[in-house]
Parts: C-alpha cells; sequence; structure tokens
C-alpha cells in the first residue's frame, strides 16, 4: 500500500473513494462542505435526512452519483466545540476499517477536517497511515486464495493545503517506514513456530543485511556461544534441537566515534516453559516469545529505510525452550557470560537468562544506551493489562524519552520502580542469584534481575508481553513497539 501527499481539494485526485469529516449535530468539515458543493448538495442532503449524526468513528458511505465517479465517505469526528486527539483516533481507525473493504484502489482524505487545533499535521498523518496500514495488514502465507479475501486497496491520497505540505511529507515518509517495520515484525511473528526457529531468525538478519549497505550481521552458533561462556543462552537452549544462536545488525549511520544504541530483543521461538511445562491451553501463542526479537529487525528495517544519521545496533539473542531429557532443570546452577552465577528455580523464566548473556556481551560496543526488548512476565499483563508495554531502567533520562515516544506514537509506556528493595526477593542460598523472585512484583524482580547485568551503561527494559500480540478472533502480532523505538531514534537526531 503506498501512501502519497497533494495539495489539490478533495474532489482533484482521481479515487475510488473520497474521505471527508462531519461533526456532531451534522456539521459538516471545510471539506466536507467544498464537497458537497461540487457534488450540487449530495453530501447535505443525506446529512439532514439523518443518516449520520457525526458521532467520533461513525462512518457513511454514500454511493457514486454516476459510473466512473467516487464514492463519499463521512467520518464522525464527535461534538467541534471538544475535538480532540481521541476522536480522531477513533474516527481514523473507523474509517480505515471501512476502506480497506471497500473494492476502490484510491482513496483520497481531507487531512485538514480530520485535524484538532492542538495536534499538528504530522501527528494526524502518522495517525491516518498507522491506522489504515494496520487495518490492511494481512498474513495469509499459509491460507489457500479460496480463504483470502484480499484488500484492494494500493493507494492512499492525503490531501493539504500549502502550509501543511512539507510537514505532512515529511511525517508521511516516517510513517511509511515505521509501517513496513511493524509489518516485517508481524510476519516473523505470525510465522509458525516449525518454520522460524533460531537459525531463521538469523537467516532473516542475514537477508536484512543484504538488502542494505550500511548493516553488517553477525551471527554467533552454539560451537562460538561456548566458547565464548554464554552459559545462559546455551542453557535455555540445550533441550532443543533447535540450537541457540546470537545475532548482531550493526547500522553505521554516523562516525565511527560515535557510540552506538544498542536493541536487545528476547527471541525464544517457542517457550513451552522447559521442564517447568506451562499448561497446554493457548500454548499455540508462545511462538509469539520472540516478539522481541521480531521487533529489533522491524526497528532496523526502519532505521535503514529512513537512513538515520544515527548508529545502531540490534542484537537478537535466541533459543527454543523445550523439556528435553538434555534439558536445564529447576535447581541447576549456571555461570553467565558475566561470571555471576545463577540459580535456575524455573526453567519457564527462561528470557531473562538468555538476554543477561547479550546485556554483557553488547558491552564490548560501549553503547550510547542499551534498550532490552522482551515479551518477559506475565505479571505485566496482570499489572497493565494489553494497553501498555513496561518500561524500567536505571536512567531517568532514557526511561522518560521512552515515554514521550510512546505517547508520541500512541504505542504508550508506563513506568515500574527498580527500587532496591526489591533485589531482595533475588536471593539465592547457592549461587550470586535466583532467576526467580516469587509471585509479588514479579515484572519488577525480572527487571531487577537484568539490571545486575547492565550496569556499565544506560539502561532499559520494556516488557511488551501484554501489547506484542492479541488472542482470540483478533489473533496475531501486533507489530508493537516498532512505533515507540522508531520514534524514540527520530527523537535522537531531532526529527
Amino acid at each position: 500500500m503506498r501512501f502519497s501527499v497533494t495539495t489539490s481539494p478533495i474532489d482533484k485526485p482521481k479515487a475510488g473513494l473520497r474521505a471527508v469529516g462531519l461533526f456532531q449535530k451534522r456539521k459538516l468539515g471545510l471539506h466536507a462542505a467544498g464537497l458537497d458543493e461540487a457534488l450540487q448538495g449530495r453530501v447535505s442532503d443525506v446529512v439532514k435526512a439523518g443518516e449520520l449524526d457525526g458521532e467520533a468513528g461513525t462512518t457513511l458511505l454514500i454511493p457514486a452519483p454516476a459510473k466512473g465517479a467516487a464514492a463519499t465517505v463521512l467520518v464522525g469526528l464527535g461534538p467541534k466545540k471538544d475535538f480532540a486527539a481521541k476522536a480522531v483516533r477513533k474516527a481514523c481507525k473507523a474509517l480505515a476499517g471501512l476502506v480497506v473493504e471497500r473494492p476502490a484502489n484510491t482513496i483520497a482524505i481531507a487531512v485538514e477536517d480530520l485535524l484538532p487545533l492542538q495536534e499538528n499535521v504530522g501527528w494526524l498523518v502518522q495517525t491516518l497511515v498507522f491506522a489504515i496500514g494496520d487495518a490492511g495488514y494481512r498474513y495469509t502465507e499459509y491460507k489457500g486464495k479460496e480463504d483470502v479475501k484480499p484488500v484492494r486497496l494500493k493507494h492512499v491520497v492525503l490531501c493539504v493545503t500549502e502550509e501543511q505540505a512539507a510537514e505532512a511529507e515529511r511525517a508521511c515518509a516516517e510513517a511509511e517506514a515505521i509501517l513496513a517495520g511493524a509489518n516485517h515484525t508481524r510476519d516473523l511473528g505470525n510465522a509458525p513456530p516449525n518454520v522460524i526457529h533460531p537459525e531463521a531468525l538469523a537467516e532473516a538478519a542475514r537477508e536484512l543485511a543484504g538488502q542494505h549497505k550500511k548493516l553488517k550481521a553477525t551471527v554467533l552458533d552454539e560451537k562460538e556461544l561456548k566458547k565464548l561462556g554464554a552459559n545462559a543462552i546455551l542453557a535455555v537452549g540445550q533441550g532443543s534441537e533447535r540450537p541457540p544462536r546470537l545475532i548482531a545488525l550493526e547500522y553505521s549511520g554516523a562516525g565511527k566515534d560515535e557510540a552506538p544504541i544498542v536493541l536487545v530483543g528476547k527471541g525464544i521461538t517457542f517457550d513451552t516453559g522447559g521442564i517447568s511445562l506451562k499448561p497446554g491451553e493457548a500454548m499455540d501463542e508462545m511462538k509469539y516469545d520472540m516478539c522481541g526479537a521480531a521487533t529489533v529487525l522491524g526497528v532496523m528495517t526502519a532505521v535503514c529505510e529512513l537512513k538515520l544519521p544515527l548508529n545502531v545496533i540490534g542484537v537478537v539473542t535466541s533459543a527454543e525452550n523445550m523439556p528435553d531429557g538434555r534439558a536445564c532443570r529447576p535447581g541447576d546452577i549456571i555461570t553467565t557470560l558475566s561470571g555471576q552465577t545463577v540459580e535456575i528455580l524455573n526453567t519457564d523464566a527462561e528470557g531473562r537468562l538468555v538476554l543477561c548473556d547479550a546485556l554483557t556481551w553488547v558491552e564490548r560496543f560501549k553503547p550510547k544506551a542499551v534498550i532490552d526488548i522482551a515479551t518477559l512476565t506475565g505479571a505485566c499483563i496482570i499489572a497493565l493489562g494489553h494497553q501498555a508495554s513496561a518500561v524500567l531502567g536505571n536512567d531517568d533520562e532514557l526511561v522518560q524519552s521512552l515515554k514521550a515516544a510512546g505517547s508520541a506514537t500512541y504505542d504508550r509506556a508506563w513506568e515500574l520502580p527498580l527500587w532496591d528493595e526489591y533485589q531482595e526477593q533475588l536471593k539465592s542460598n547457592f549461587a550470586d542469584m535466583a532467576n526467580i523472585g516469587g509471585r509479588p512484583a514479579g515484572t519488577i524482580t525480572a527487571a531487577c534481575f537484568l539490571s545486575r547485568f547492565a550496569e556499565k551503561y544506560r539502561w532499559a527494559h520494556l516488557d511488551i508481553a501484554g501489547i506484542a500480540w492479541k488472542s482470540g478472533k483478533e489473533k496475531g502480532a501486533t507489530g508493537r513497539p516498532v512505533p515507540l523505538l522508531v520514534r524514540y531514534l527520530l527523537d535522537q537526531v531531532g526529527r
């Protein structure tokens, strides 16, 4: 799907659909009024007939007046005097759901009608692109043609004023890159676990590097991990026929002397829980336990598309957690790459084990900041539901920057405390620490565990267990938190 910006009036671009806004109490927006005049009152006649009141998120399709002409979509915006971002997001989502189901290749949207006074046009353009891109996403790799309902929409034309054009075009390009990254993340997350395993993630990284000159891929196999001393990664993967991998993608967009921002993604390509076996119900969704890794690959895709003047390194630490005769057991003690020892009390707390070795390994890059992304704890869903990622870290500026990026993209994150008192829960009688801290504050104690391996740099942790995928009839990867992380990177270069 392609997005473009034009300064032409809404009735000028060649399109099968034209979308304009309607405020509550049947008040036509600026472009809706202009289109109504061009259609000789057809829009206002429908509105006067009471077909649509203008409540935020409601839509009405007015058929084309003649063969070859465009149909009109009215989208409700709510009360004009209280026009707010919340109503716009609702309107954009409703509009997106309608237009991707229509047999039209092109839609023209009157952007100015949808713009609240307190927001800029760039925000609105990105909101529209994300909404339509999300509604138009399909994962059909393993479906027969008869089961696939294709999306006919190929081109979205955003109509803006001359004054808005430069900002709208910049925002549109950024949003398309973010959408490409998010869709790459979704494709990886939705793929079945017999297809996506640690070596497959490594191959995906190599393919991505092959497409972009500024990207370099490095893959460490199990022999190299053993030589390195990455025993935590190896312990998690030792019960599987699919050996673990540590993968790095280095993007060079700035000078060699500039410290990189490092993203570390948890890549458990399937999580049975190991010997601490999970319940069978919904275990199929444990293919999504690699969504942190998929996020890293999605962000690196967007970074390359945007040609950001930054040095960014994406690291994926990947294993398959299986209950084999060789699998690690509760009570095992391992020595991590850092030299610290861990008593494994629960083999289903494996994500922090693969991450801890990766957090030690990235010290070699002398990073400006390190952000890890992981579907780490069910406790995060209990705390925050499916609305926000949890963010914790050892640097307040970094944490607040991530929260701000989340708010800007509506891919929100909420901070949880990382107080020293929580570290007490990780005490072990036999090792430097245990890998779990009990039921209380499970998300926080998981971050406390990781913090012990991130003391040499600025670090933040994103627990995305509640937002990386959806269950039920909408089951599938969401592509989050790619928008949040790309927005954070854009903020680092002042864009």
